[in-house]
């Protein structure tokens, strides 16, 4: 039992583990899903390239977890998509991850569609009782926006060594009444983000502008980041239109 909530956890989105504690519990560091997580959702079901495709890969939290189906539906014929096997979480575990989730042996990308924010932004107390330990008022910040912005550069500076295209998703927005996460700060943080991509000329996929203002429709339920499954499709159509535009510019 405590291994199925620990797994529901990881996957939520903002719950935040030291590394070990992920590994003594049977799932990958850094952020992934078992493999019978893996095997139960689509998001991580096996994908058989087809060699006249170019490959695109994924990265990102549990919001790009949510949409990785659809894009993948949405880009038969066009791509072979791919993600990371879990949850990125924030952007020390994704510098943490990086090498492993670009190992050459899995082959070369031509785009990588990435994304950071929630996690980072996240406030959590030990002491809180709430899902991930969510606690804004008492809790510690997980990142600044400068630490985050910092993280960023490292992190693309390693994803260029891929030659591949690189693309950026701004993060979703903070809905009001979310615990452990502030209003607003969603701004700030996509703010320090698209710095970092100008300077690196790095195109951005606008996810926040497609949900600002549509919390209340496709918000899984008050106060969450997530979305429901008719969200999960509106966010899929904007990945897939911006991941198919910058391949067909690039080939």
């Amino acid at each position: 039992m405590r291994r199925l909530v620990l797994i529901a956890l990881v996957l939520s989105g903002c719950v935040l583990f030291p590394l070990p504690l992920l590994a003594q519990k049977g799932v990958t560091t850094p952020g992934e899903a078992s493999e019978k997580v893996r095997k139960k959702n689509s998001a991580f079901a096996k994908v058989v390239d087809d060699p006249a495709l170019p490959r695109v890969l994924l990265i990102g939290d549990s919001i790009s977890i949510s949409y990785t189906a659809a894009t993948r539906e949405k880009l038969a014929g066009v791509a072979n998509v791919h993600r990371i096997p879990g949850n990125a979480g924030h952007t020390g575990m994704g510098l943490k991850g990086l090498d492993k989730w670009l190992d050459p042996k899995k082959g070369e990308w031509d785009l990588i569609h990435f994304n950071w924010g929630l996690w980072d932004l996240c406030y959590r107390n030990p002491k809180s009782k709430t899902q991930g330990n969510r606690d804004k008022i008492n809790g510690t910040l997980t990142h600044t926006p400068e630490v985050y912005a910092a993280n960023l550069e490292k992190i693309v500076e390693r994803l260029k060594k891929t030659k591949a295209t690189l693309v950026f998703a701004t993060t979703t927005p903070v809905p009001e009444g979310e615990l452990g996460r502030k209003l607003g700060d969603d701004k700030f943080y996509n703010e320090a983000a698209l710095a970092v991509m100008k300077r690196h000329e790095i195109p951005v996929t606008d996810l926040h502008a497609v949900m600002n203002g549509q919390m209340e429709a496709y918000g899984k339920a008050p106060g969450d980041v997530h979305f429901t499954p008719e969200g999960a499709e509106v966010l899929a159509e904007a990945v897939a239109t911006a991941i198919r535009k910058h391949l067909e510019t690039t080939n």
